[in-house]
């Protein structure tokens, strides 16, 4: 069989050779992240699937494949399928909609390839490799994916999921190209030592290798010579960074109406550092999962600062005594109250905490009406969760808040990023728990419980730090 494509030398060959299971190449534009996929399906894989987000993105890819494939095979333009001289095919799919991944289940391929990866929910990705195999041992299989940084909040999970490579607070960072092993424990995307299988819990569990390859122009002849870098460089910030340097720490544009501006809460992140640790425990906030992939998250709050997120795994929280017991042993000796979710399968946890803690655990109802206002007293609220979620943005204010300190988690970053606001006749409107779901295509359940945790009494014109003084000053007195 005639042989179209080669790698280029440098990062490409690199990426085409690397034995991880999960890749991703990129960074910056026009360092060949298209060619490597078509190339890695026509000379690596038998059976290979190509996904962008949107149909109509997959024009570009589609023309790509024709002028290196053209010699060896043919396109089936209604089955979207090339099927090459030696058997081998390519197949292109899009999954615009949360829950279109499941068109692809049970469908068979050893390559499985994401073009600008950042454009896919976590869970998209997460259900679509799932069903990476081959009935042929022989066959490697693996996932290769590509991208430029994200440009919202919403593409944060890959900084997250490449954290070693991208992810500039991690604790052990990789080198390109350098393996690294993760699985699932607990519910927790967890790093291990190794790729060795071993035992959790009565399960064998089997880690899998990833790694990154970052891309530049220069590492492309063709571009260069076409004078694509000066493009590149003519970009306004922080598109050029993340365009021209591949710099996955540029600053990503918030949505519009997103209700919490991403600067803010990292500037939060950052203040975790220099936190109080002598803060009495103030609030819990509890989160209850629905079933499925949800997590049960519980968030101590000390003062104007939130510790590490405790978070279980739904299979492991079934019942709401179990959760309550969960709870109580994070509370310790503490008299603090516990903010609970109650709507839905929280009830269930407010009952039995409620037989052993009384009063001191607070139903946490987010469509009751809300009599509150904004600290400029002008803005009223829908509901209950407006209310809540409106408070920690006016704590978290750079300028005008309290001070808070987030944990450095980059996933309930994400999860505060991801509400938006709007004003309505009758207030201030949140977005519904269930419209984020289905727009980042999990849940945030980190974000909610930090919310619950932070949730207190309103008084006019302040943020929980003058609440703690006025109930100081009522004691005093």
């Amino acid at each position: 069989m005639q042989q179209t494509w080669e790698p280029l030398p440098g990062p490409q060959t690199n990426a085409l050779l690397s034995q991880a299971d999960i890749l991703f190449y990129g960074g910056a534009a026009g360092g060949g992240k298209t060619d490597l996929l078509i190339g890695a399906a026509h000379t690596e894989h038998e059976r290979s699937i190509i996904f962008r987000r949107e149909f109509t993105q997959l024009r570009a890819i589609i023309d790509r494949a024709t002028e290196l494939l053209i010699d060896v095979g043919k396109f089936n333009k209604s089955t979207m399928v090339w099927t090459l001289e030696n058997g081998r095919t390519i197949e292109f799919g899009a999954v615009q909609y949360i829950g279109d991944e499941r068109k692809y289940q049970g469908r068979p391929h050893d390559l499985k390839a994401f073009d600008e990866l950042a454009h896919f929910s976590e869970m998209q990705f997460r259900t679509l490799c799932g069903w990476l195999r081959s009935a042929n041992p022989k066959q490697k299989c693996r996932v290769i994916a590509t991208g430029n940084p994200p440009t919202d909040s919403e593409g944060e999970w890959v900084i997250r999921f490449f954290a070693p490579w991208l992810d500039t607070t991690y604790a052990n960072p990789a080198k390109p190209g350098e393996l690294r092993w993760f699985t699932t424990i607990d519910g927790k995307d967890t790093e291990v030592e190794n790729g060795e299988p071993f035992e959790h819990k009565g399960e064998i569990i089997v880690p899998k290798s990833r790694t990154f390859f970052p891309a530049h122009v220069e590492d492309n002849p063709h571009y260069m010579r076409s004078g694509y870098k000066a493009t590149l460089q003519a970009l306004p910030e922080p598109l050029r960074s993340k365009l021209l340097y591949g710099d996955f720490s540029a600053d990503r544009a918030d949505n519009p109406y997103q209700l919490i501006p991403t600067e803010w809460i990292e500037k939060a992140i950052l203040r975790f550092e220099t936190r109080n640790m002598n803060a009495k425990l103030s609030c819990i906030g509890v989160d209850v999962a629905r079933g499925g992939n949800d997590k049960t998250v519980i968030t101590l709050r000390y003062e104007n600062w939130f510790e590490i997120q405790k978070v279980y795994k739904g299979s492991t929280t079934k019942t709401g005594d179990s959760i309550a017991q969960l709870v109580l042993s994070a509370r310790g000796t503490s008299n603090c109250n516990v903010n609970i979710d109650v709507i839905g399968v929280g009830s269930s946890v407010f009952d039995s905490l409620r037989r052993y803690i009384g009063n001191a655990a607070q139903a946490m109802n987010s469509a009751q009406a809300s009599d509150a206002h904004d600290k400029s007293g002008q803005l009223s609220f829908v509901n209950r969760r407006a209310e809540w979620w409106w408070s920690l943005r006016e704590a978290l204010d750079p300028e005008n808040g309290d001070n808070i300190a987030l944990p450095p988690d980059r996933e309930l970053l994400a999860d505060i990023a991801a509400a938006r606001w709007r004003l309505t006749v009758r207030g201030i409107l949140v977005e519904a728990k269930d419209s984020i779901i289905k727009r980042i295509g999990r849940s945030p359940d980190k974000g909610d419980s930090l919310i619950y945790a932070h949730a207190i009494q309103h008084i006019t014109g302040g943020g929980f730090l003058d609440y703690y003084g006025t109930m100081a000053e009522e004691i005093i007195d």
